[in-house]
C-alpha cells in the first residue's frame, strides 16, 4: 500500500493514488468508504484532458492531505506554466478545495474535468467482484450531483456539491475557466455519504460524531487524546518517533459504533475499519498502560454482542466472543455472516484476559462485577463448545462450510497451519497458543471469582482445571526430539510439527514449563525464526516457508510485541530487548509507522525491511506495538495498588523516561537507562 495515500476520520476514509485520483482497480482498494460501502469509486481529475503528476504531497495529518500537481508526465526538466493544488479533508464528509494557478504573464483558459462515479461496492465485493443486485440512479441539479443506490431496504447516497458553477453530468463535472496572469481559480467540492436506516433516516446524523466535522475539531479531539497519554523522553529517536506516530494512528483509527454510539478502535485501514474481537483485544492490551480510558467501550461492546445461540451461518455459540462486525450490503442480506461473525477461537479467552488485566491496572471493580455473567459464559464456552472433541483442549472447525473461516486462530489464512513438510492437517485443529490463552483465562477468571464475585469454590475449580491443562499440554504438545512445542494437534491428536512464532505466545500465557522456556527463547532468537528485523511467523526451513507469505514467513510487529512480553515474563530480558531493538530499527524505514506485516528476508540480505505489498497501514495492533515494547523495556507490571518498574533497555538505547503513567496508583514516572551510551550507528 506504499504508493497509496489515505485520510481517515472515524467511520469514513479515503484511499487514492499519489495524484489524488480514485479509479476502479482490482489491484488495490481505492475509493471513499464509510460503514463498509464505497461511496466514490471514481474521482479523477484532468486539466485540458491531461492527467496530473505529483510534485509533492503533504500527508502529515491523518485527516487531511494536499497534493501539489502539474499536468503531463514527469520529465527531467519540468517548466510548467500551470499547477494545481488539491487540498482535502475528511470529517464525516469529504471536502476538496481545487485550485488552478496560472504562472504565466498572460491570461490563460483551461478545462478542468472531474470524472465521478460510485459503485457502492461492499468491501467484500472489492476483493471478490460480482454483479450488484441493486440499482444505481443519478440526479443532477444546479451545483449538485446525487448518486443513489437501492436494494430493497438497503439505501445509500453520495451527494457531490461544488461552490463554483460548472457543467454537471451523471458522470462528472466540467469547469471551463479563465485565469488572469499570475492569478488562480478555486472551487470547493463537498461529498456527503448518506447511510439510511430501516426507518428511512440518515443513521449517521444520530451518532455523536456522525455528521461533518471541521479539521480543527478533529485535531482538537486527537490532540486531547494524545495529551492524556504519558509523556516520553528518550535518547532513541526511532522510539520517540514510533511512540508519537502510534498515538496519532490510534487516535485516527477510532470510529463510532452504530450499535452503541461509542468510540471504538478499528482494526486497520483499508480492509478492517471495524470492530475485530481478537485485534481489538490485543490492541487494548497494548494500549492499556497508556490510555486505559479507551478500553471499557471495547469490553462492553464485545460483551454486549456475545454469542447466545447456536447459529451455524455465523459460527455463533453461547458464550463466544465475536470475530468481526460489518455494516455493509453483503452482511445485511446475509451473503456474508458478518453481522456479527463469531469465527475465532481465541477472542473468547482473550476477552477474559483483557477484563482481568484492565482491573489490575485501573482498579475498576465495578466493570468486573457488571460483566460477571458474560465472563462466566466465556469461561464456560472453553470447556463446552470450544472443546469440540472432549479432550480438554480448545479446538476450532467452522460450522459454515461455505463462507466461514477455516482457520480461526490469529493466523487465519488458509495455509497458515501446517506440518513441517508443508502438508495441511484436517479439521478440527487445536493450535498451541489457544491452549495458552485458555490456561491464562482460567487463572485470571479464578482471581476475578475469588476477589470480586464472592465464589471461592468456582475459583478453586478454575485453578485446578488450569493446572491440569498445563500438565497435559506440556505432555502432548512438546516435541522432545526438536525441543519446541507443536504448532497444533490434528484431529487424531497427532502433533502438527512446524516451528512457528506461536511458541512465543505460549511464553506470554505462562503455560510453558520453566525448564523448557530457555529452549523456546533460543528458537525464537535463533536464525530459523529471527530475521534480524523480528521473529518470522514460520521458520525458514519449514515446507511452507515464504518470506512474503501472509502468515508463513512474514514478520508481524504485533506478534513480536507479544513474544517480547512473553520473554520478559520468563525473565529473558536481553532476548526481549533484541526484539524491541529490531522492531524499532525497522520502524525507521516506515517513517515510524510499523505496518501490519513486512517480509521475512534476512536483515543481512536486504539491509532494510521489505514491504509486504497489501499490508494494512495504519493498523491498530501494529500501532500498539511500540507501546507494548516500551512497557516491556521499562518492566512495568501492576502489583496491588502499586506499579512495579524494573527497566532493562537494549544496549545503546540510552535514557528512556515515561512520565505520568496512569493507573490505580494515580500517576507515576518510570526511568530507564541502557548500560552503554547511545550509539547512533547501531540502528537506533
Amino acid at each position: 500500500m506504499k504508493d497509496l495515500i489515505s485520510i481517515l476520520d472515524g467511520n469514513t476514509f479515503l484511499v487514492c493514488d499519489r495524484r489524488g485520483d480514485i479509479e476502479p482497480s482490482l489491484d488495490f482498494p481505492t475509493g471513499l468508504f464509510s460503514f463498509d460501502t464505497r461511496f466514490l469509486s471514481t474521482w479523477l481529475l484532468t486539466l485540458d484532458g491531461e492527467r496530473l503528476h505529483a510534485l509533492s504531497i503533504d500527508e502529515a495529518e491523518s485527516y487531511r492531505t494536499r497534493f501539489f500537481l502539474v499536468p503531463g508526465e514527469p520529465t527531467h526538466y519540468l517548466d510548467a506554466k500551470v499547477s494545481v493544488i488539491r487540498s482535502r479533508a475528511i470529517g464525516g464528509s469529504f471536502e476538496e478545495e481545487l485550485t488552478v494557478l496560472n504562472h504565466s504573464g498572460v491570461e490563460m483558459e483551461f478545462t478542468a474535468r472531474l470524472d465521478i462515479g460510485a459503485d457502492f461496492a461492499d468491501l467484500f465485493e472489492i476483493k471478490h467482484v460480482r454483479q450488484k443486485r441493486g440499482h444505481t440512479t443519478a440526479t443532477v441539479s444546479e451545483n449538485e450531483l446525487r448518486l443513489i443506490y437501492r436494494r430493497e431496504g438497503f439505501h445509500r447516497e453520495t451527494v457531490i456539491q461544488t461552490s463554483t458553477p460548472g457543467q454537471i453530468e451523471v458522470s462528472g463535472m466540467t469547469f471551463r475557466i479563465r485565469i488572469g496572469p499570475h492569478d488562480e481559480w478555486t472551487t470547493r467540492l463537498g461529498v456527503a455519504t448518506i447511510v439510511y436506516g430501516a426507518r428511512g433516516e440518515d443513521i449517521r446524523a444520530t451518532l455523536p460524531y456522525g455528521g461533518s466535522r471541521s479539521a480543527a475539531a478533529i485535531r482538537t479531539e486527537q490532540d486531547d487524546l494524545i495529551d492524556r497519554a504519558p509523556k516520553l523522553g528518550c535518547d532513541c529517536q526511532p522510539l520517540a518517533g514510533a511512540y508519537r506516530r502510534s498515538l496519532n494512528d490510534l487516535a485516527a483509527l477510532r470510529y463510532e459504533s452504530i450499535a452503541l454510539g461509542v468510540r471504538l478502535m478499528a482494526a486497520g485501514l483499508p480492509w478492517f475499519m471495524t470492530l475485530f474481537g481478537r485485534d481489538s483485544i490485543f490492541t487494548s492490551l497494548q494500549v492499556l498502560p497508556f490510555l486505559p480510558e479507551l478500553i471499557p467501550p471495547t469490553i462492553l461492546m464485545l460483551a454486549g454482542l456475545q454469542g447466545h445461540r447456536l447459529d451455524d451461518f455465523r459460527d455463533e455459540e453461547p458464550g463466544k466472543i465475536l470475530h468481526e462486525l460489518r455494516y455493509g450490503e453483503t452482511a445485511g442480506f446475509e451473503e456474508q455472516p458478518h453481522s456479527p461473525y463469531y469465527g475465532s477461537a481465541d477472542a473468547t479467552p482473550l476477552f477474559v484476559i483483557l477484563l482481568d488485566e484492565y482491573e489490575r491496572w485501573t482498579g475498576d471493580a465495578q466493570l468486573v462485577r457488571q460483566l460477571e455473567p458474560q465472563t462466566r459464559a466465556a469461561l464456560a464456552w472453553l470447556d463446552t463448545y470450544g472443546d469440540l472433541l472432549g479432550t480438554g483442549y480448545l479446538w476450532y472447525q467452522t460450522r459454515n462450510a461455505e463462507t466461514g473461516l477455516a482457520n480461526q486462530c490469529w493466523k487465519d489464512s488458509w495455509d497458515s497451519i501446517s506440518y513441517e513438510d508443508g502438508r495441511l492437517p484436517g479439521f478440527p485443529r487445536a493450535t498451541c497458543e489457544l491452549q495458552g490463552y485458555a490456561y491464562d483465562a482460567k487463572l485470571r477468571g479464578a482471581r476475578l471469582a475469588r476477589e470480586f464475585w464472592g465464589d471461592p469454590a468456582y475459583a478453586d475449580r478454575l485453578e485446578r482445571e488450569a493446572a491440569d491443562l498445563k500438565i497435559r499440554f506440556n505432555r502432548d504438545f512438546w516435541l522432545p526430539e526438536r525441543e519446541y512445542y507443536a504448532l497444533a494437534l490434528d484431529a487424531d491428536g497427532r502433533p502438527v510439527d512446524a516451528l512457528s512464532s506461536n511458541i512465543g505466545h505460549l511464553l506470554w500465557s505462562g503455560i510453558v514449563d520453566e525448564s523448557r522456556a530457555g529452549r523456546l527463547a533460543e528458537h525464537l532468537l535463533g536464525p530459523r525464526l529471527f530475521s534480524g528485523w523480528g521473529v518470522r511467523t514460520l521458520a525458514d526451513d519449514q515446507g511452507r516457508y515464504n518470506p512474503i507469505g501472509y502468515h508463513v514467513g512474514t514478520v508481524w510487529p504485533f506478534d513480536n510485541s507479544i513474544i517480547a512480553w512473553g520473554l520478559w515474563r520468563y525473565g529473558f530480558r536481553a532476548e526481549a530487548g533484541r526484539i524491541c531493538d529490531a522492531m524499532l530499527a525497522a520502524s525507521r524505514f516506515f517513517e515510524g509507522r510499523l505496518p501490519e506485516a513486512f517480509a521475512g528476508y534476512e536483515r543481512e540480505l536486504t539491509q532494510y525491511p521489505v514491504q509486504y505489498p497489501t499490508a494494512c497501514s495504519p493498523q491498530a495492533w501494529s500501532a500498539g506495538t511500540p507501546l507494548l515494547l516500551l512497557r516491556v523495556m521499562l518492566g512495568l507490571e501492576p502489583q496491588g495498588n502499586h506499579l512495579i518498574i524494573d527497566p532493562a533497555l537494549p544496549e545503546g538505547m540510552g535514557r528512556v523516561e515515561l512520565l505520568d503513567i496512569p493507573g490505580r496508583w494515580g500517576r507515576v514516572d518510570a526511568l530507564g537507562r541502557s548500560r552503554t551510551p547511545h550509539d547512533g550507528a547501531r540502528g537506533h
